[in-house]
């Protein structure tokens, strides 16, 4: 360990591995409640122990059930996460499937190099002075901890695929709070447009619940929905970095609006929130951040989120796809996005005023006479104080007294408010204007307007007008809309005049989510222009192939469907399916190739608009293409096969490419879901025309389908084995006609858009677990796991 007198020295990253082995789990499983053991093998070999617990106000768990205990088992492993840097090894013991251990993984890593930037490279007066000069180290990986997944309490034949996609209510909302002002808006905006709202508040009793004390009392006595969850989450943080020989013992008395290491936080509380979520079958979890936690920085040639990862628009997505490979149906997002803490501030006081009466963003409150009041003494509260000043509202309506007013103002003449650039140049211009605070060197240097503060901002990163589904967009943008100074959009690094409500970027779907697309739009055409291989220069490949080495080949047919549908529908569907997967995917994307439209048809001709292509030719191009992708540098190429007839040439074309270019080939014609769409479904073989493909084509584009000419023919044949849904059929060929005098194949009147929205939903979200796992596995792994 390094002395006081060679704090000159720099600090080796590997000098902060400290533990052996940290393990989380098994979790101990009540109705109510679930505790995790914890234990920390330190340099010695003498090992400490605490158990993370949560307790809930309502039964959440069944103890044996398997969705239950693999959730609890995420759940216990959040806090561990912080500690990649720390240990050799992390153990979890638990019910982890792949989704699980690949989330895990991927988020360690993020957070080790968050802390790393962070709490270790930069200024931070939790460490002790010799361990305040961190060397700079680019690495490719900076998690120390190896890894190690245990199931050590639980049935092994519980380790199994249960993935099925759940049923929830997208008008259902879950509001992550806390008693703060983001989450108080959150919960007024979406009761006001008229959804179901959720607040579920989760902390330890304690100081750190102050917070969160008034608005739960306020929201459990007014809104019948409200929950809270009791977690211990800081005392096992509490208790880790007292084992920590690099943190300073007085750690608890050291005062700053800063975590000592840890930045895997807001992630502990989410999942405490998730089984009230996933038993109330809501579908959208909402969480409360704005504008300016959106943020990717480089300290040094080290890229990173400004340790605001877990507030970011990147961390909602990475969970809502989290939840997607899951079967969940769960969109997480913020709808506060757009807006700056002082247009927050600005709506939830004019709109909201008994719930902003509530709000407490004082982590050092104090209790008195049942109530809790802000300390007025910290940064957040003088912030708070000229926030409400500037915006001509009286902070003592939330609990600051004359006194804390006045020292709040003589702060602000002094010190600066933790803010980005602009936010803070802009609160600063409105006091002195309105004469609040005195002019001197520092309030003047601070002062500028920036109107656009008062504005809904968007841009092609931080905030972009698909981040929010559909279908609470128009509603949302046009209320917040109302109660601000307009919208602008930054273009070549200025801001200009944004009319959101009539952009073409209103009609871009949100990646998680089936849209209904206009017949004139591009199949799937969505945000593209990052996977589309077509829209890159050849430059931009040779670059972009040094990062992604997957691509999905969409392949249709042009053949008739009955009378009531085009003759477009395989086509369509495979690359309306490509987009939708990739769009959702996470970065770097999978390339969407080019599609092919034509297939093999032939049992099709005797009904005009079939367009048929060979066997041989098919495969023929399907290998060219192939090898031509393989000498790009592509080595898993997953061929989306929109048409059933395609499939065994398709299969027989991968065997070839795989033979010759040694490169992952896979063909996909719905075996990743079809079990899952035919458990929608009441027509028994359904293949061509029938119930599903009109119900899937009602869903996305309704203004095709002809349902007047929609006609049953159901298939019944001599022979069960004949059935092409039997589990015991064979294959079989014959012409159309001769089975079916209109094309159809099984029973179109049955078809609704509601079932086909379903199928979309299953579709999309299969293949994209799929994807994501072949997308970030080496060829040996995907071959045999090796771990």
């Amino acid at each position: 360990m390094k002395t006081s007198k060679e704090v000159t020295e720099t600090i080796d990253l590997s000098e902060f591995v400290v533990f052996r082995q940290l393990k989380a789990g098994p979790a101990l499983v009540e109705d109510k409640r679930v505790k995790i053991p914890y234990s920390v093998t330190k340099s010695d070999g003498s090992i400490v122990f605490n158990e993370l617990i949560y307790t809930y106000s309502e039964k959440v768990f069944d103890k044996d059930g398997f969705e239950d205990l693999n959730l609890v088992s995420m759940m216990g492993a959040q806090v561990a996460m912080n500690y990649g840097l720390f240990c050799e090894e992390l153990v979890f013991d638990g019910l982890y499937d792949e989704a699980d251990q690949r989330f895990i993984s991927d988020m360690i890593e993020n957070t080790s190099r968050e802390i790393y930037v962070n709490k270790l490279l930069l200024p931070n007066e939790f460490l002790k002075s010799e361990y305040q000069n961190t060397k700079v180290e680019k690495l490719k990986k900076y998690t120390a901890a190896k890894l190690t997944f245990i199931n050590s309490a639980f049935k092994p034949d519980m380790d199994k695929d249960n993935w099925s996609l759940s049923s929830t209510s997208k008008n259902e909302y879950v509001i992550l709070s806390s008693g703060g002002k983001d989450s108080l808006l959150s919960y007024g905006i979406i009761k006001e447009l008229g959804n179901h709202a959720h607040p579920v508040f989760i902390n330890e009793s304690g100081r750190h619940w102050f917070s969160a004390i008034n608005a739960h009392k306020y929201l459990e006595n007014t809104e019948p929905n409200t929950s809270r969850v009791w977690c211990n989450s800081d005392r096992v943080f509490n208790w880790m970095l007292r084992e920590m020989p690099f943190i300073r013992e007085n750690f608890a008395d050291i005062r700053a609006d800063i975590y000592p290491v840890r930045l895997w936080t807001v992630a502990v509380f989410l999942f405490g929130v998730l089984p009230i979520a996933r038993k109330r079958k809501v579908g959208n979890i909402l969480i409360g951040d704005e504008y300016d936690t959106t943020l990717k920085l480089n300290h040094e040639g080290i890229t990173h989120y400004g340790g605001l990862y877990d507030q970011s628009k990147y961390f909602d997505n990475a969970l809502t796809r989290y939840y997607m490979k899951k079967g969940w149906a769960l969109h997480q997002f913020s709808i506060l996005r757009s807006l700056s803490e002082l247009l927050i501030l600005k709506i939830l006081v004019k709109q909201f005023p008994q719930l902003q009466a509530q709000q407490i963003s004082c982590h050092a409150a104090h209790e008195k006479d049942g109530r809790i009041y802000p300390c007025g003494n910290c940064e957040k509260c003088r912030r708070i104080v000229g926030m409400l000043s500037a915006l001509d509202e009286d902070p003592k309506n939330c609990g600051y007294n004359p006194d804390q007013i006045v020292k709040s103002f003589k702060s602000l003449e002094a010190k600066k408010v933790k803010q980005l650039g602009q936010d803070a140049s802009h609160l600063f211009y409105l006091l002195l204007e309105k004469g609040f605070i005195e002019k001197n060197e520092h309030t003047i240097k601070l002062a500028k307007p920036h109107e656009q503060i008062l504005k809904l901002r968007f841009d092609n990163e931080r905030s972009m007008v698909m981040d929010v589904p559909s279908d609470i967009r128009k509603p949302l943008f046009r209320y917040l809309l109302k109660h601000s100074n307009g919208a602008v959009r930054l273009k070549d690094r200025k801001w200009e005049d944004f009319d959101v409500l009539n952009s073409e970027l209103m009609t871009i779907p949100y990646p998680f989510e089936i849209k209904r697309t206009k017949f004139k739009t591009k199949p799937g055409s969505t945000n593209n222009s990052n996977y589309m291989w077509e829209k890159f220069t050849w430059p931009e490949l040779e670059e972009r192939l040094k990062i992604v080495d997957t691509a999905i080949l969409p392949c249709g047919a042009i053949e008739q469907h009955g009378p009531h549908l085009p003759v477009d529908i395989d086509y369509y569907d495979a690359v309306y399916l490509a987009g939708k997967v990739a769009e959702a995917c996470s970065d770097p994307k999978p390339f969407v190739l080019p599609p092919i439209p034509f297939g093999v048809s032939y049992h099709h001709e005797e009904f005009k608009g079939t367009l048929s292509v060979t066997n041989d030719a098919l495969s023929r191009f399907v290998y060219d293409i192939g090898m031509g992708l393989a000498k790009n540098g592509i080595k898993k190429l997953i061929i989306l096969n929109g048409h059933g007839d395609n499939a065994p040439t398709l299969s027989y074309a991968a065997q070839m490419i795989n033979r010759d270019a040694e490169i992952f080939v896979c063909v996909d014609t719905g075996e990743t879901s079809d079990i899952d769409l035919n458990d929608l479904i009441e027509t028994p073989n359904d293949i061509h025309a029938g119930e599903i493909e009109t119900s899937t084509t009602l869903a996305i584009r309704p203004e095709v389908v002809q349902m007047d000419k929609a006609v049953n023919e159901t298939l019944h044949f001599g022979s069960k084995y004949l059935d092409y849904t039997s589990d015991r059929g064979v294959a079989w060929y014959v012409r159309t006609k001769r089975i079916s005098k209109s094309g159809v194949m099984g029973d179109p009147t049955r078809a609704t858009e509601e079932k086909g929205r379903k199928m979309w939903e299953i579709m999309v979200a299969h293949l994209v677990k799929f994807v994501e796992e072949i997308k970030k596995s080496n060829l040996e792994d995907l071959y045999q796991k090796r771990y």
